[in-house]
This record gives structure tokens, C-alpha cells and sequence, in this order.
């Protein structure tokens, strides 16, 4: 192997030192003493009322899956803009020794002749998503009884 490697090996030596180190001194510096009050449960600055057991309003699971419904597919559309925008950097501007030495840092993006289709594949999925947003708000989900 070449020298390419070390300072990953050293960033990973690093860090698990730093844990190591952490994991030990928490055990020798901490605080030992376990009285009634500490091993009480606690929950948000408040004492728990009832049991933990209890079930949860469906509104509660509905409000999380809508927020990663949205969300994740949010998120399909930053890899298409950068790939969408994003063009080769011409020899002449980086100069030849940056464009022969480093061609996988440059991303090509998408070819000139797919713009369009690309650009048209993401704005059906914009309207299918928008579509679903507005199912949702139709069937009520957005209101909190």
C-alpha cells in the first residue's frame, strides 16, 4: 500500500483512541453513588404518570409517516439538481494538469441530449408528490383533533 492511506488509518487510529479514552475516564472520573432518587425513571424534567404501556393515539404514527413520506422523497431531488446543473470544467479554465490528474473529482453530470427527459421524469415525480400531499390534506391528516 501507498502513502494515499495514512491519513485515513490515522483518522480511524485517532477516533478510536478518542473513544477508548472517553469510555475510561467516564468510568474512573464518574460519579458512583446510586441512591433511590437516581434510579427513579424520568422522563422530560417530568416524574412519568401511569404506565408505559399505554397506547398511543394513531395520529401520533400518522403525523411520522407523513413527515418521512415527504421528507425522504424530498430528498430524491437534490441528487437530480446537482446532477441536472452540474458540467465539465474545459481544460483551458483547469488546465491540464488538474483535468488529467483528478478526471473522477470533475462530475459530468447529465448529457446535454437527456436534460429534457430528466427533466421531465422529475416533474412527474413532483406531481405525483403533490398529488399525495393533497390526498392527505383531502382525508384530513394534517388536522390535529
Amino acid at each position: 500500500m501507498g502513502m494515499e492511506f495514512t491519513p485515513i488509518f490515522l483518522f480511524i487510529v485517532v477516533a478510536v483512541f478518542t473513544a477508548i479514552s472517553m469510555i475510561v475516564l467516564s468510568a474512573i472520573l464518574g460519579p458512583r453513588k446510586t441512591t433511590a432518587v437516581k434510579q427513579m425513571p424520568y422522563e422530560s424534567g417530568m416524574d412519568p404518570i401511569g404506565d408505559a404501556r399505554q397506547r398511543f393515539d394513531v395520529r401520533y404514527y400518522l403525523v411520522a409517516i407523513v413527515f418521512l413520506l415527504f421528507d425522504v422523497e424530498l430528498l430524491f431531488l437534490y441528487p437530480w439538481a446537482v446532477a441536472q446543473y452540474s458540467r465539465e470544467i474545459p481544460a483551458a479554465v483547469a488546465g491540464p494538469d488538474v483535468v488529467a490528474s483528478a478526471p473522477a473529482v470533475i462530475p459530468p453530470g447529465i448529457p446535454a441530449e437527456f436534460r429534457g427527459l430528466v427533466f421531465g421524469e422529475i416533474l412527474i415525480f413532483i406531481i405525483v408528490l403533490a398529488a399525495a400531499f393533497a390526498y392527505a390534506w383531502r382525508k384530513g391528516v394534517f388536522e390535529w383533533r
